[in-house]
């Protein structure tokens, strides 16, 4: 048996028809706020269906999302891709089990939405849900309730034909809870950290059995913790945002779904079961153990922000799920936590609208589980909004250099260069390294390891130009810096949009700053923990083709000749 595990397809309906649109009435979005997006957004509307067109060529019926199937949750969009998803399950008997995002949903009242929308000669209409948003401006302005993202209340229902309620036919359905699928039997209450505030906030966690020997565990992580203060409970500002919370926040807040996680394992084991588990957030430290070096290189990232604690592990690895499947950071990524006995297998699934796109096939069966990763790369209408893109560039000179993108994952790729430039290097990157990438080669940072001296970014110039020998040490820094995201987000199926060759001459690299010793704080230092922990995710656990042991936690790697290379899990 296979099942499909999809995460973060982030659906927006170019059809919206709210007073906006360009010449044919098509709603696309502004290509300034996508370049300034970790995800892209009008090209999600073609995705989507390419990706389930491929899941129903294959034979598969049985569908997990990993959370955030909508844009933002607008209602209009919760709409469309709800509708989206019923219409492939009427036409090809396709099954959804889900799990809710921090996209999809906010708190029990919601939060207000605003949407930029490019008009047909090139500006744009503010589409929002806020009243008070835009007042005043002289860009033009439509306040709709479609644009509002709905709370626990209204968006579950919503979703509820993806596994949230009990229905017929399923052999097995229960929450932790109970059985009473009813939102207002589902509730539990949640403190702020000063002890002070007490709200009651739904879980919409559930373990479903859709066919004879499967259990899908679908875990609620989205955690909604209100803020100091007798706050009004219907504003988003009185809540942290769930965003960056995820598992740690679940382990200080809702310590019962852990606990029935451990009960579910247990009585999946003792009948015979097959458990499935997955929530929209990482389980296990997707960085690999890179945490220390991310620090030191970049100091506050998202990626450190959502990494869950080794305690989190841990108790997650006690609970005897074994698998687990998550969406969230857009990558793919394999990551193992052992504990003694105790081992624990995150899959980090891919979204279709960030670099890689792919989704992951799941072979269940005997005593191991066989994870195949299919990036999609043919995605008709991909360019779609591309003559719009151009429209905007003439008119407020935002690059559109991702229109010449010859593929979805070519324009994917493209759009990740772009976020390095305008996002990372200026929003994640300290600002002396960030000013430096445009000056070096690959080369430069070949001779700052040769220098036995402690180096300054500011006496770096010293060396910077000296003559270099063979193209690729001539190689833009900045390239480099592409590809060293490529492989943070795409891990082996990085490799096929690096040039073997780089991938040579970066180990090369990685090999003379490991060789060396300079004070931390240094250049080298910095450049070192920067190639470390590329060396880190090129060697990481397989994460296109393999098979888990369920006994052992052992991973073995699929290539593509039919041989299996051995790799032995991690320790924690």
């Amino acid at each position: 048996m296979k099942i499909a595990v999809i995460a973060d397809p982030h659906f927006h309906d170019i059809n919206y028809r709210q007073g906006v649109g360009v010449g044919d009435g098509v709603a696309i979005r502004t290509l300034a706020d996508t370049a300034a997006s970790t995800r892209v957004f009008n090209e999600s509307y073609h995705a989507t269906r390419a990706l389930l067109d491929d899941i129903v060529r294959r034979g598969i019926s049985l569908v997990v999302v990993a959370g955030d199937l909508t844009d933002d949750g607008q209602q209009s969009t919760m709409a469309a891709a709800t509708a989206l998803l019923d219409d492939y399950s009427r036409r090809f008997g396709l099954r959804f089990v889900a799990t809710p995002g921090n996209h999809d949903l906010y708190a029990i009242d919601g939060r207000h939405q605003s949407k930029r929308f490019l008009n047909a000669d090139g500006s744009h209409t503010l589409v929002t849900s806020d009243p008070a948003m835009g007042q005043g401006d002289s860009v033009e302005r439509i306040v709709s309730d479609e644009m509002y993202c709905g709370g626990y209340g209204t968006a579950i229902p919503a979703l509820g034909a993806f596994g949230f309620f009990r229905r017929d036919g399923d052999l097995h359905w229960e929450c932790p809870f109970g059985t009473d699928d009813r939102l207002e039997a589902r509730t539990f209450e949640i403190v702020s950290a000063d002890g002070q505030t007490v709200r009651r906030m739904i879980d919409a966690s559930f373990l479903v059995e859709p066919v004879e020997g499967l259990w899908l565990l679908s875990i609620d992580a989205n955690v909604f913790e209100p803020r100091n203060g007798d706050l009004d409970p219907t504003l988003e500002k009185s809540y942290l945002d769930s965003t960056d919370a995820g598992w740690n926040s679940m382990l200080r807040n809702k310590g019962f779904v852990l606990d029935w996680m451990a009960d579910v394992a247990a009585r999946a084991k003792a009948s015979g079961k097959r458990l499935i588990a997955f929530s929209h957030y990482p389980i296990i430290d997707p960085l690999n153990g890179t945490s220390t070096d991310e620090a030191k290189l970049l100091n506050d990232t998202s990626f450190l922000r959502r990494t869950p604690n080794p305690e989190v592990s841990r108790v997650a690895a006690a609970s005897g799920i074994k698998i687990h499947f998550s969406g969230h950071l857009h990558i793919n990524d394999t990551a193992v936590f052992r504990d003694g006995d105790d081992f624990l297998v995150n899959i980090a699934v891919p979204s279709m609208v960030g670099f890689p796109p792919a989704y992951k096939i799941v072979d269940i069966g005997g005593a191991q589980l066989d994870v195949e990763t299919v990036t999609i790369a043919d995605v008709p209408g991909y360019d779609a909004a591309f003559p719009y893109y151009r429209i905007e560039e003439a008119r407020d000179g935002v690059s559109a250099a991702v229109t010449e993108a010859a593929s979805h994952t070519d324009f994917l790729s493209r759009h990740l260069a772009e976020m390095v430039r305008h996002r990372y290097l200026p929003k994640e990157w300290p600002q002396d390294l960030a000013r430096l990438v445009p000056q070096l080669s690959l080369g430069d940072l070949d001779a700052f390891a040769a220098t036995s001296r402690p180096l300054t970014v500011e006496d770096a110039g010293v060396i910077i130009g000296r003559e270099q020998n063979g193209a690729l040490a001539a190689l833009p820094f900045f390239e480099v810096v592409v590809d060293w995201y490529r492989l943070r987000k795409g891990r082996e199926i990085a490799l096929d949009f690096i040039d073997a060759n780089r991938i040579a001459a970066y180990r090369q690299t990685a090999q003379r700053y490991a060789a060396g010793s300079w004070p931390r704080g240094s250049l080298q230092d910095r450049l070192g923990s920067f190639m470390r922990m590329m060396m880190d995710w090129l060697d990481s656990q397989p994460s296109r083709d393999f098979s888990i042991n369920l006994t052992t936690g052992e991973i073995e790697r699929d290539d593509h000749l039919g041989r299996t290379v051995r790799r032995q899990t991690g320790a924690a």
